[in-house]
């Protein structure tokens, strides 16, 4: 079996890892457990909803450090590791691949594991011992381009390598707290695509 490509719900900031959403915690655990191949993957490419760019951006750090991307948690949220290892080789494939694909990109060395790379991955596996690079979403969210994305990234599949996206189906926190009628619709719209 080959490691697929597929979305998790990374839940509110670090609200899963403070207890405050177990369903999201379960539904993590289950995924590796039920959906994956018993090995672990070579590598992990994750695609978060926090991180976005144009063009494409791609890390490239041996040693990614933390982006705590939330606010107005307890101080221990703060103080989170997930040491994972970075993969400035998997990039370079990764730009190889989106070139042959007409996808424009650049290197970013700095970047960290925002919550959407590191709550899901402390779950999912905790050990942080296998290689994560993460890939941007194109600013502008045009659907067209991130199926180009999927296609480019898809052959990664066949090297045992995991492709995770990691968000909510609509990520639109002002939306969220401060619903309208057009945000409504776009957001039903959007699940029933």
């Amino acid at each position: 079996m080959r490691f697929p490509a597929l979305f998790v719900n990374h839940g509110g900031g670090p609200l899963p890892l403070l207890g405050k959403q177990p369903s999201v915690i379960k539904h993590m655990k289950k995924i590796v457990s039920h959906h994956l191949p018993p090995r672990k993957p070579k590598a992990i490419v994750v695609l978060s909803a926090h991180y976005e760019a144009d063009p494409v951006q791609i890390t490239t750090s041996k040693t990614p450090p933390m982006l705590f991307d939330y606010h107005g948690f307890p101080p221990e949220t703060y103080k989170y590791k997930y040491p994972a290892p970075g993969s400035p080789e998997l990039a370079n494939e990764i730009q190889r691949l989106f070139l042959s694909n007409n996808i424009d990109s650049e290197f970013n060395e700095t970047r960290g594991f925002d919550h959407g790379v590191f709550i899901p991955l402390m779950v999912m596996y905790p050990g942080a011992n296998i290689p994560v690079v993460c890939v941007s979403m194109h600013k502008s969210l045009d659907i067209s381009i991130h199926l180009r994305i999927g296609i480019a990234l898809a052959p990664l599949q066949e090297q045992d390598i995991l492709i995770l996206g990691s968000g909510y189906t609509f990520h639109n926190m002002g939306a969220f707290f401060n619903p309208t009628p057009r945000t409504i619709r776009a957001s039903i719209k959007f699940n029933e695509w």
